[in-house]
């Protein structure tokens, strides 16, 4: 939930009267006080009530609330969007992007007030006489509100370049700008800017253990978003002017800066480590808002106020299908758990049944088996909600995570065997760290550990699979990698061996056979996902398609049976329009280019 009220800041007043970047109508906000900007940054008080402000443009329904961190991420090898292709959320994981797409425009009009209200912020909080001269209570919370913004500057920009590439990338605010149509940035040079930031921001923020819990920024937060930004800087990206998939040959120095970041984190436990239990992280704590003692979610959004512009979707947009005439109320579907992905993990894995849920829920609270072709995410569920939400309430108030301390340690155990050719100690035992929390009680079904650069490589790639499943983050990761086309290409491909039995799909069941006990699931079959031979159960059983729904046919009629997207097998419909060298980024909006008149360049292939 969200630790303070949704509020329009004094600042506001000079974001409504200017724009940058160029987008006038995107940035603007109507002014809801009369402040001055010296009166806005007056004292402690509201100087903070201004920065709080730069928080709101995390949340709501064109922030983390549900576009960027549920519309965003797909398709991908581990989930798509439901139903069929459109000028919305569906052309954007189809990846059929029309420049018509207000699913785009929103959402960076969005995250560029977040900049600006940070700028002002930044550009204004250095300048208090009690920055220098106030007491040392007031100086020492001064220096932390100007570590918050520098952060959250550095985390809008961070969601602009990695969705667009070559950004505008204001520095100062909108009134000190000599000309508000700036070009647009070398994203090199952004992320360089943004990684000096970071590394200033954590010598002014406290630790989680020496402030008040809740979720705003502190020390960790800094250092992690300092070490993904490394990462990503490092990493594959298509650029502007070859119109290719390149990394560029400095890369190791910025998986030297992500390695070192992460082992500093490693090395304050007391701060931030991983929760014991994986499913706890979501069910005991992100759904009954409670914080993690642990502190394993390093850098959340909060959301509350149940509204579109303060609160957040997960739960009622995505998770289990829930009938709205049941206890937990309305909710569900919007993002499909691919079937490759489910049998990606070992049936040990803790890891597969948080992310993947099985059933639905009817209107008599009765859960039900669905087909494999069908299967949700589930790490946002209302019924784990705490306390229910029932009927049709659309904002759940969940919180969207961020950057978990699982990813520091793959990002460490990464960055390391890169850095050092060969898979360390260290790197291995990050590594394993997170492989045997998510076999926690089969700890000896992990398997043996590469000692190669490029098996280990391989195992981080699909730990992090694993890990971060429905969590906005395997997309963005393939890309750096430049492995989009190759695993969504892999995941095509499973499906069609899953659907026909081959391989290591052996023993995927045509159906599976189970009824209720209570209000749960209880299977006929001892190991119901894995067993191919069962036989027909006696009277009393329900049978549901498992393989046998991803056999795809059309009736004389032309009904469709079996999973489908768009009239097509569901694998040809994953990511149907995926361009190599194009889809790797988004193509701005006519709406944009049109404001900025011409002196923006659209992105390659649109």
């Amino acid at each position: 939930m969200k630790f303070y009220n949704k509020t329009l800041i004094a600042v506001a007043a000079f974001v409504g009267a200017v724009s940058y970047s160029g987008c006038k109508k995107f940035t603007e906000v109507e002014p809801q006080s009369q402040y001055s900007l010296d009166q806005a940054f007056s004292n402690v008080s509201n100087a903070t009530t201004a920065l709080i402000g730069v928080y709101d443009e995390l949340s709501g329904d064109n922030g983390y609330g549900i576009r960027i961190s549920l519309y965003y991420p797909y398709d991908s090898d581990e989930g798509i969007v439901s139903g069929s292709i459109d000028n919305g959320r569906r052309g954007i994981g189809r990846y059929q992007l029309q420049t018509s797409n207000t699913e785009l425009t929103n959402p960076f009009n969005q995250l560029y007030r977040g900049v600006e209200k940070a700028n002002l912020c930044i550009d204004q909080i250095p300048q208090m006489t009690a920055y220098n001269s106030g007491s040392d209570a007031d100086k020492k919370e001064l220096r932390r509100l100007y570590g918050e913004a520098l952060t959250l500057r550095a985390q809008y920009l961070f969601e602009l370049v990695r969705n667009w590439g070559d950004v505008p990338a204001p520095f100062i605010p909108s009134y000190k700008q000599p000309d508000l149509f700036i070009p647009a940035a070398n994203r090199d040079a952004t992320y360089d800017h943004l990684i000096d930031d970071l590394a200033l921001a954590q010598t002014l923020l406290p630790w989680r253990t020496e402030t008040t819990r809740n979720e705003r920024i502190t020390k960790g937060a800094a250092k992690a978003l300092r070490a993904k930004i490394a990462l990503f800087r490092g990493g594959y990206s298509l650029r502007t002017d070859t119109k290719l998939m390149e990394r560029r040959s400095d890369y190791l120095k910025y998986y030297t800066i992500c390695r070192d970041e992460c082992a500093d984190l490693m090395a304050n436990r007391g701060q931030h480590t991983l929760n014991p239990i994986y499913e706890d992280v979501w069910k005991k704590y992100i759904s009954t808002f409670t914080p993690d003692p642990v502190g394993e979610i390093i850098f959340e959004v909060g959301a509350g106020g149940g509204n579109s512009v303060s609160d957040s979707r997960m739960a009622n947009y995505d998770g289990p299908v829930i009938n709205a005439a049941s206890r937990y109320g309305t909710g569900g579907g919007g993002v499909l758990m691919l079937p490759n992905f489910f049998y990606a993990f070992n049936p040990v894995d803790t890891r597969r049944d948080v992310s993947i849920p099985v059933y639905s829920i009817g209107a008599t609270n009765l859960k039900s088996l669905r087909r494999l072709g069908e299967l949700t995410d589930g790490k946002f569920r209302r019924d784990w909600r705490v306390p229910l939400l029932p009927g049709t309430v659309l904002n759940v108030g969940y919180n969207w995570p961020l950057i978990r301390f699982a990813d520091v340690l793959l990002m460490f155990a990464e960055a390391d065997n890169e850095v050092k050719g060969a898979p360390s100690s260290e790197a291995k035992a990050a590594f394993e760290e997170v492989r045997k929390r998510a076999f926690r009680g089969n700890e000896t079904a992990i398997g043996t550990t590469p000692s190669d650069k490029a098996g280990f490589f391989d195992a981080i790639v699909n730990e992090r699979y694993l890990e971060f499943g429905g969590e906005g983050i395997r997309k963005y990761d393939l890309i750096r990698w430049n492995l989009l086309g190759t695993k969504i290409a892999e995941a095509r491909l499973k499906i069609t061996q899953i659907r026909d039995n081959l391989g290591q799909y052996a023993n995927v069941p045509q159906y599976i056979y189970w009824r209720n006990n209570g209000e749960e699931i209880q299977y006929f079959a001892a190991n119901p996902f894995t067993t191919t031979a069962t036989p027909s159960p006696t009277t009393g059983w329900t049978r549901t398609d498992w393989r046998q729904h991803l056999v795809f046919s059309v009736s004389a009629t032309g009904t469709i049976s079996g999973a489908s997207i768009d009239n097509l097998p569901l694998q040809d419909g994953i990511a149907r329009f995926f361009t190599p060298n194009k889809s790797e980024l988004f193509p701005y909006t006519t709406a944009i280019l049109d404001t900025y008149g011409g002196r923006l360049k659209q992105n390659p292939g649109y």
